[in-house]
Order: structure tokens, then C-alpha cells, then sequence
């Protein structure tokens, strides 16, 4: 069975992003090992215009074959054009109030979004990445398998938070912990069932 993992940038005070949603100011604090780590064992995680970008577009994937997302995740790229951001994924945006994608390698799931990762995960193949945002990952928070977390080394004091999931003590157990230059931390946890 596919695992769900949701793999996300936070600040070291658990927020993925400004009040907006903002986040692009977290890939200043990469550094060369960090981003040549990335690329390595995570390249299937960085759009498809930035795989190009950084000559690792004929990288396979490794661990996903799917990404799952939220509307203003999704919409995030679409004034710059980018209507299939993971062209190299099954994606999915999860909205209520998107009738369709405007591109036809993007399916829109407007409702049972536990349901649809449900059915996801009994198929074969690789794991489901949960992209973002913080509204989704709180709907689908009983689903997820695994949290990969990569922590900045910012505060940001408010914004929005790494899930809006309602209080319950959900147990994970820690993986692994990966630190870079920097001072980026990875760490990754397993669901405890």
C-alpha cells in the first residue's frame, strides 16, 4: 500500500508561510549540500520548470509518482503560466470551488478528498506527496503515513500554520534527522499506528 507523506518547507516557529501563503523567501537559506541532496533523493519534488532550470529534468522519480494539493497551492504558479507544475506527477488540486484545472494533466477533486487518497493509496506505485496547503493537510491528517519536514532556520512570529487540523495528539516516531549548511534540518516521521 502507497504511503501519504506530506513533505513540507516550515520556519523553525511551524509556519509554511507568510499570512498569504508566501513562501518563496525559504529557498534562500539553501545551500549547495543541501540542494545537491535535494536533487538526489528528492528531484521529483521541485516543479518541472525548475527540474529543467536545473538540468535534472531526466532525473526519475524516487519516491513519488503523485502530488496532491490544494487550490492556492495550485494557483500559485498559474499567473506565471505554469498550469501543469508537476508535469511529471499525477496531480490533483483539491478545491471546492475550481470546476477544472485549465490544464488537462490536472484533475480537480471537489469532494471526499480522504476518500480519493484512499483509493490512491491501494493502487500500485509510488507514494502520494501531500504538497500543501495548511486547510488540506488538516482535512487529510488521519491519512497521512509520513511527515518529512524541512525546517528553516527563520521565525516568522505568524502566518500560516503547518496544518489548520484541530487539536488530537497524533503519534509520530522519528526517522531520521538530516541537518545542511545554512541550517536547514530535514527530518522525517513515520505515522505510529
Amino acid at each position: 500500500m502507497r504511503k501519504l507523506s506530506y513533505l513540507v518547507a516550515t520556519s523553525i516557529d511551524g509556519f509554511i508561510g507568510d499570512p498569504t501563503g508566501e513562501a518563496e523567501f525559504f529557498a534562500q537559506y539553501g545551500k549547495e549540500d543541501y540542494w545537491e541532496y535535494y536533487w538526489a533523493e528528492l528531484p521529483e519534488t521541485l516543479p518541472t520548470a525548475a527540474r529543467r532550470h536545473f538540468g535534472i529534468d531526466d532525473r526519475p522519480n524516487r519516491r513519488f509518482d503523485t502530488t496532491i494539493m490544494g487550490r492556492a497551492t495550485y494557483e500559485v504558479g498559474l499567473p506565471l503560466g505554469f498550469t501543469s507544475p508537476y508535469g511529471h506527477l499525477r496531480q490533483y488540486v483539491v478545491s471546492t470551488t475550481l470546476d477544472k484545472a485549465p490544464d488537462p494533466a490536472v484533475e480537480v477533486i471537489s469532494e471526499d478528498p480522504v476518500g480519493r487518497v484512499r483509493e490512491l493509496k491501494r493502487e500500485d506505485g509510488l507514494d502520494i506527496w501531500l504538497c500543501g496547503g495548511a486547510r488540506l493537510a488538516g482535512e487529510l491528517v488521519e491519512e497521512m503515513d509520513e511527515l518529512v519536514i524541512k525546517t528553516y532556520p527563520c521565525f516568522l512570529g505568524s502566518g500560516m500554520p503547518l496544518a489548520e487540523a484541530g487539536f488530537a495528539i497524533r503519534d509520530f516516531t522519528l526517522d531520521s534527522v538530516k541537518s545542511f549548511g545554512g541550517g536547514v534540518v530535514l527530518t522525517t516521521y513515520s505515522r505510529k499506528r
